[in-house]
């Protein structure tokens, strides 16, 4: 089966955007706030502090994470979802890890049925080392806030919107 991500062209522009907005786009290798080498869209597997991309390679690497990363969670997120919150979840995913996205009490939720509710557990992810930063907290809210609208409804008031 492919992944949802390759069906859905509006999934990956959407999820793409929030991302690279999210992220940045950084050429050169440097540490995030919590330490971990990092390079263009947020990349951290592999990477080493020195290590540079140009900003053809760092787009080529995150259209296969997200590839990558919607094979994973399709496999544990066995509920449809619209596709405004399933790019919010691809999203999220990129950023905490697919196994990470695929343990969580969100993923439970969703799979249960209750979609509304996992939306509101994106925004339980805002911290980094145990610490809550404000960045993620704006990514969250505005991941929270596509989630919603995806089903219909309100967005969250600490998002910036999409």
């Amino acid at each position: 089966m492919a992944s949802r991500i390759k069906t859905s062209v509006v999934i990956g522009m959407v999820a793409t955007a929030l991302i690279s907005g999210a992220e940045g786009l950084r050429t050169q290798a440097y540490k995030d706030p919590v330490g971990i080498p990092t390079i263009c869209f947020g990349e951290t597997r592999g990477v080493k502090i020195g290590d540079t991309a140009t900003r053809e390679q760092c787009r080529a690497m995150l259209d296969g994470r997200l590839v990558e990363i919607s094979a994973a969670i399709d496999r544990c997120l066995v509920t449809a979802v619209p596709d405004m919150s399933y790019a919010a979840l691809l999203s999220l995913a990129y950023n905490i890890g697919s196994g990470a996205f695929c343990a969580s009490t969100l993923v439970k939720k969703a799979n249960a049925g209750d979609v509304a509710g996992a939306c509101e557990e994106i925004l339980r992810w805002d911290k980094a080392g145990g610490v809550a930063l404000p960045g993620l907290t704006r990514r969250r809210g505005d991941e929270h806030d596509l989630c919603r609208q995806g089903l219909g409804g309100k967005p969250h008031s600490r998002g910036a919107g999409i």
